[in-house]
């Protein structure tokens, strides 16, 4: 790759970035009428974004998705479908520890709740909703089960929970779900569930690949909404 197409790649990235900063700079000088403080720390600010975020995609690209996919084709090999939604629900699980997003959320509701709801629990009980639906969606693929089928029952028992489940545990949890879909949750558990969907004869990746990630934000709700049953009761 010559340095100017490396250049070309980077500029694609920051045509992603730069607008929102533009934007928000222009709002703040002409709407706001503030002046725009540390304009030095902001620049170089905005390049480490640029560049992280191109390696970060790029890594991806290069190891999680490939690596997502090959492990989604192999799992047929287990050929018990008892041990690949266990396989899923790990993935799923560990997955979700390591989301950052998840884990500024989990200390934001410690802080508020003045140690109420413990980043930890919270963390664990989100990890364990997310891969029960990593599960199912799996399951979902291996027996070729449309989304709709399974997905309306999970709304309803969400709906159930959530009425009596404490408010705040209501908010919560449907900011844990948006938590969940962060930069290594998606891009390696979509590509095991499209990996999984192209090799079985009977599944249509299009139909069964898409979809899983929705499930699993709906059951990180349902663990959150649980958990606040549970500290009621």
């Amino acid at each position: 790759m010559s340095f100017f197409d490396v250049l070309k790649a980077f500029w694609e990235t920051a045509k992603n970035v730069l607008p929102i900063v533009i934007f928000l700079c222009i709002f703040r000088l002409i709407v706001l009428r503030k002046p725009i403080e540390e304009i030095k720390t902001l620049a170089l600010g905005t390049l480490l974004s640029i560049i992280g975020l191109h390696l970060f995609l790029k890594g991806i690209s290069l190891s999680l998705i490939p690596l997502g996919d090959s492990v989604g084709r192999d799992l047929v090999v287990l050929n018990n479908k008892y041990l690949i939604a266990i396989f899923a629900f790990v993935v799923g699980f560990f997955a979700t520890m390591v989301e950052p997003g998840l884990k500024s959320l989990a200390l934001e509701v410690e802080e508020i709740s003045t140690g109420a709801i413990p980043m930890n629990v919270l963390i664990n009980a989100v990890g364990i909703g997310f891969g029960l639906g990593m599960s199912i969606g799996i399951v979902k693929i291996l027996n070729n089960i449309p989304t709709k089928t399974i997905l309306f029952p999970v709304l309803l028992l969400a709906m159930i929970l959530g009425y009596f489940a404490p408010r705040e545990f209501v908010d919560i949890a449907i900011d844990s779900a948006s938590a969940t879909t962060g930069p290594v949750n998606i891009p390696l558990n979509m590509a095991i569930a499209l990996g999984l969907s192209k090799i079985l004869e009977t599944s249509d990746p299009l139909l069964n690949g898409f979809g899983i990630i929705g499930l699993t934000s709906m059951g990180a709700v349902i663990s959150v909404l649980a958990l606040g049953i549970l500290s009621r009761i």
